[in-house]
């Protein structure tokens, strides 16, 4: 992986400059209030291990903007490179993004995060402290957390079980037997949305399909590279895999390979479950980071952690085609480089929008009691991000900017409007 170094809420607040910039908002009162958090919550955990010892574990959630719905963002448990004082503004950002996010898909969210700085693959946690860790933590942020307050959902190594787990220790907390709408990412049996598991690859998929048309390129046996092999990357490869293209790179916490003439996803997920690791998959060479993300090839799909691609970097990629599956994988100093190069870039605000998409429609389903299938979602989902991805593209062939300043520009303006609305009160 790259190495750790910027600074992701510095970066986040630069985008919001930036889209400021070309919206002609130039008062530093309502730039301060797009970019600062309405809220950010930090706890200590106390969990009692399996071995009789008490664990203070730290965690995070921030609010950052809900003028135009409930807060909305996953609950990773990670441990990134620079420690807890890192994740907090780890946190900040991500949910900055999603406020954007939310605007720019056009879906009545606003933007949260949440966080415990804990990394269960490398701890092996077992699975009572797990739910122990879990359910503590939902028991120290209940106070801010509800349907029509703020709605969490699954991230990094978390999953529909420990959703499962908040929302159950959240309705005993209140009362409620059942009460789904608090979080999303559920599994089906606990009113999770069909199509849930797939929207974020999915999506991904579908925005790289909508330029692949810009560029009048065919996908038919367009070279793909995978940063990354999680449930955004393999699923963005399974269906870019159906459209035509063929996967020649892929990496995960272990290692990067490159394979120029082909991997089948399928026998990747295989190699995957039976090693524990896409290194070694017959046929391919072991590879650097930067020479995975370098290689030559149409169209990358970064899904790993942010801060993957740097100046440095950019000046060495070669694809056409970028799809951000990650959050916030590109440092700001790489975007004009890309774009001088012609690159498209869809950006993680678009790009990864599939995944809280389909969280509002599941979130509907939970309020209504109404339940669809797989393609009426999915189907919904795709008509949010092609036209997100249209009036993307106009406004930056009208501005003469990036894909990103384009969504960030679009996401802003949306929420300034639900700001002005809604005025300063009291």
């Amino acid at each position: 992986m790259v190495k750790f170094g910027a600074d992701p809420f510095a970066n986040s607040v630069k985008q919001v400059h930036d889209a400021c910039d070309i919206l002609g908002i130039k008062d530093e009162g309502v730039r301060n209030y797009l970019t600062m958090p309405n809220k950010m919550m930090r706890v200590k955990i106390p969990v009692k291990m399996d071995n009789g010892k008490l664990r203070i574990f730290t965690g995070f959630r921030s609010q950052h903007n809900n003028d135009r719905g409930p807060y909305k963002g996953g609950i990773r448990y990670f441990d990134p490179e620079g420690g807890v004082e890192y994740m907090e503004r780890e946190v900040m950002a991500l949910s900055s993004w999603m406020t954007w996010k939310c605007a720019l898909a056009g879906v009545p969210f606003g933007g949260g995060k949440g966080a415990i700085y804990i990394n269960p693959k490398k701890e092996n946690l077992s699975k009572n402290e797990m739910s122990r860790l879990t359910r503590r933590f939902a028991f120290m942020i209940s106070e801010i957390i509800g349907p029509q307050k703020d709605i969490p959902a699954p991230d990094v190594y978390t999953t529909g079980l420990e959703m499962t787990q908040i929302m159950d220790t959240y309705g005993k907390l209140n009362g409620v037997t059942h009460q789904p709408a608090v979080i999303t990412g559920k599994p089906i049996p606990m009113g999770g949305s069909l199509a849930r598991n797939v929207a974020t690859g999915l999506g991904t998929a579908y925005c790289v399909r909508e330029a692949a048309q810009i560029l009048d390129m065919p996908l038919r046996d367009a070279k793909v590279v995978l940063q990354g092999f999680g449930n955004a990357s393999t699923f963005a490869g399974e269906y870019l895999e159906k459209m035509g293209c063929v996967i020649i790179g892929a990496s995960d916490s272990k290692g990067d390979i490159l394979k120029p003439s082909g991997m089948k996803m399928k026998d990747l997920q295989k190699w995957k479950a039976k090693k524990g690791t896409v290194v070694g998959f017959p046929g391919s060479t072991k590879v650097s980071t930067e020479k995975l993300l370098t290689a030559k090839c149409d169209i990358l799909i970064p899904a790993a952690l942010e801060n993957q691609i740097n100046a440095a970097i950019a000046k060495k990629i070669q694809c056409k085609i970028i799809g951000e599956s990650a959050n916030g994988p590109t440092l700001p100093e790489a975007d004009p480089i890309l774009y001088k190069k012609g690159i498209i870039v869809i950006p993680d605000i678009l790009a990864n929008s599939g995944g809280v998409t389909i969280s509002y429609y599941e979130w509907v389903q939970n309020n209504t009691g109404q339940y669809w299938g797989f393609v009426e979602v999915a189907k919904l989902m795709e008509n949010h991000l092609v036209t997100g991805f249209k009036d993307a593209y106009e406004l930056a062939q009208n501005k003469k900017v990036d894909m990103r300043r384009a969504c960030m520009a679009i996401a802003v303006k949306r929420v300034v409007e639900a700001f002005e609305l809604r005025g300063v009160w009291p």
